[in-house]
């Protein structure tokens, strides 16, 4: 079984870093690996490795690591380092607004204003760039210090070189070195800063768990810390306290609001036998409920660890992002070397403005931007699906859900809802009492359609007694009385039925001494927000198609109630495998279901969707699992994959169009380094800003009922 270990890192700045951390613990065959970039923690999953070999591990790439605990301390180094360098590069900057005597224009303050702002670099940046090269895969802190080490030195060679010349401040250019460091400083700090947001659902869910319980002992209630409980203690929930963990209510009833984990706002009705899910809210009522679960195996666990890991299965558009960043600082590096010898040796610009354009390029070229694209979008997308009841397991999802052209459903449980009732009784016979003999055969069983059944027919009790009874799973009863006679009630395989037009309109038969006495139709109500689901994508211009094991004219009744547009009936899974398979060869398609007869095809598709009541193997084959019954979630979640996978888009078309513009403005010297350096921040922030403004748009399209 895989162990989980947490460390705090520092020294973690940018996503370029968190992905060097990923790629080098791949190296390692340790795959599940969660970054949290505003809080330097890493939380790392194996069962390859020990806990310190993977701290060995992070420690090689040049970060300091310590084992997590409650007792670390919060990383205030960047804090610090901003603070510190804003104070020493105000007075550097003002001199290019003084005349050449003042003060401000001595090489020996500037020298000692900014060198402390370059070892602060240093300091900060200078040991993950380092192992980055080692690795073999230099990231952005190697530009960030080429470029302030070159204008430093720079102007150290044209002090020395122009003394005793009046003309020393020309070749000063140490306020670039220590604003190239203080921007990035800052440009960190609000990069940080904006993840956090981005990452807020996740702390939202946290804050909803209970803290303490009120637990059971020999008759006394003792409050407890929640992460004392063990499965099988008692508690005590009362009127408007929180289910402190999973538990089955034991005594009592209550009014639940469930609306944090399913997004259905109305409150349901609870008793004995029955679940409370962890941090839901109760409105009515007093209970003692059984735990039956640890906190680490809670629902509540569960979503905010599957919430973190859909960063860990990123959409394939991140991949040509993460493959250009990795080339892109060495190409950086080699055109910042030809900007300055073409600048110098065939353009005849003087060495001094050479080094600068070349500067310039270096500083305006780091890759954050684009190692940002995706992570920061995928966030924000996961946490809001989060919070409307949908849990989104990985990131792929996102883009194969809003690119699906084909949109599969299973029919019972899943455009229907399971809940069975009685449509017609007919009678070839008016000798025998159809409607007992079906209540006292049915009472035998516990199957979805004998409840309904026997609900149905509950006023048809009777005295009637059969002396054998035999039932035969999946297909009926079998039952002979005191007097001899041979009963048969159910399936038309099972009551040897062939009359196609019978068995369209009719799922079950009563037969009597092989006289055909009854039928009946049962009806699958359909689930709510299914019609409006359907219309939904068809509009979207998308091909939707039932896929059912269910009989050929039931399913294209519901077909034609709900425009289904294709029609596979009697399908097993076997077959619904190949049809799966079929489509995903030349479409991108996504499946719909919530049995254990559909895990195998929710797993073959590109996209599996089920629902947080159906089956556990259909749960664990979905890579979106919708929370809330009604399905016009699935509506909800496809809008959010859809803008999500969107922004995803606008983030990198930015990252990457700043970089075509911003390399050859900063080569032809229209931006300064100490420019470059500011809108290399602003292009982080922008494409952070725009995904944290996915939290807030108005994703809502129209969805006709």
């Amino acid at each position: 079984m895989a162990a989980a270990y947490l460390y705090k890192v520092q020294g973690i700045n940018c996503m370029n870093c968190v992905n060097g951390i990923k790629n080098h613990l791949l190296k390692k065959n340790i795959s599940r690996v969660h970054i949290d970039l505003a809080k330097g923690i890493v939380k790392v999953q194996t069962s390859n490795h020990s806990e310190l070999e993977v701290k060995g591990f992070i420690q090689s790439l040049g970060y300091k690591t310590q084992i997590y605990h409650s007792g670390v301390k919060k990383d205030l180094k960047l804090e610090y380092c901003l603070v510190i360098s804003i104070a020493l590069c105000i007075p550097l900057l003002g001199h290019m607004f003084v005349n050449e005597t003042h003060i401000l224009q001595n090489p020996w303050l500037q020298l000692s204003l900014c060198s402390p702002i370059l070892l602060m670099g240093y300091y900060y940046f200078g040991s993950p760039a380092f192992h980055s090269i080692r690795n073999g895969k230099p990231n952005m802190n190697v530009l960030i210090l080429i470029g302030a080490t070159a204008a430093y030195f720079y102007s150290l060679m044209g002090w020395v070189l122009s003394e005793p010349s009046n003309e020393i401040h020309h070749y000063l250019f140490f306020e670039t070195a220590a604003t190239i460091i203080t921007l990035v400083f800052l440009g960190n700090y609000f990069e940080k800063r904006s993840i956090a947001k981005t990452t807020s659902a996740i702390d939202e869910l946290q804050k909803l768990q209970s803290k303490v319980a009120f637990k059971e002992v020999e008759g006394k209630i003792i409050k407890c810390a929640i992460s004392d409980l063990k499965v099988g203690d008692v508690l005590i929930v009362n009127q408007g306290e929180l289910v402190p963990i999973d538990s089955e209510i034991i005594w009592g009833d209550c009014s639940v609001d469930e609306s944090m984990i399913s997004g259905e706002s109305v409150p349901i009705f609870k008793t004995r036998q029955e679940k409370v899910i962890g941090a839901t809210l109760l409105l009515e009522g007093s209970i003692r409920c059984k735990v039956l679960t640890s906190l680490e195996n809670s629902t509540l666990s569960h979503i905010i660890e599957q919430v973190r890991n859909a960063q860990n299965n990123p959409p394939k558009i991140q991949k040509l992002g993460d493959k250009i960043s990795n080339y892109f600082v060495p190409s950086v590096i080699a055109i910042a070397l030809m900007t300055y010898f073409v600048n110098l040796y065939v353009l005849g610009v003087d060495p001094q403005e050479s080094i600068l354009r070349a500067i310039a390029v270096l500083v305006i070229s780091c890759p954050c931007a684009m190692g940002l694209a995706t992570p920061t979008a995928v966030m924000v997308g996961v946490g809001r699906a989060a919070k409307n009841g949908i849990l989104i397991k990985s990131g792929a999802a996102i883009e194969f859900f809003s690119k699906s052209e084909k949109i599969i459903f299973d029919k019972t449980g899943t455009l229907t809802d399971g809940e069975f009732r009685v449509g017609e009784i007919k009678k070839w016979s008016q000798q025998h009492p159809v409607e007992s003999i079906i209540y006292e055969l049915e009472k035998h069983a516990n199957h979805p359609i004998a409840k309904s059944l026997i609900k149905h027919l509950e006023a048809h009790q009777s005295e009637l007694m059969f002396e054998q009874i035999k039932e035969i799973k999946g297909r009926g009863f079998e039952a002979k009385d005191s007097r001899g006679n041979l009963y048969q009630f159910g399936s038309a395989q099972f009551t040897k039925v062939n009359d196609e037009e019978l068995t369209d309109r009719y799922q079950l038969f009563l037969i009597i001494n092989q006289e055909r006495v009854a039928a009946v139709s049962i009806i699958d109500e359909m689930k709510k927000g299914a019609k409006g689901v359907v219309d939904y994508f068809n509009q979207k211009k998308k091909e939707t198609i039932l896929l059912s094991g269910d009989q050929k004219q039931k399913c294209q009744i519901l077909a034609d109630q709900l425009n289904i547009q294709k029609t596979y009936a009697n399908q097993l899974p076997s077959d619904k495998i190949e049809k799966i398979k079929s489509y995903t060869e030349t479409s991108i398609t996504t499946m719909i279901g919530d049995g254990i007869n559909d895990a195998p095809a929710l797993a073959c598709a590109h996209v599996g969707v089920s629902f947080r009541r159906a089956t556990e193997v259909a749960v664990q084959s979905s890579s979106i699992v919708l929370l809330n019954k009604d399905l016009s979630a699935l509506k909800k979640a496809h809008e959010i994959c859809t803008h999500t996978y969107i922004t995803i888009k606008q983030n990198l078309f930015w990252a990457f169009a700043y970089n075509l513009i911003a390399i050859p403005l900063a080569a032809m010297e229209y931006l300064s380094p100490m420019m470059a350096a500011f809108t290399m921040a602003f292009s982080d922030l922008v494409v952070i800003g725009n995904s944290i403004r996915l939290n807030y748009k108005n994703i809502d399209s129209s969805c006709p009922e």
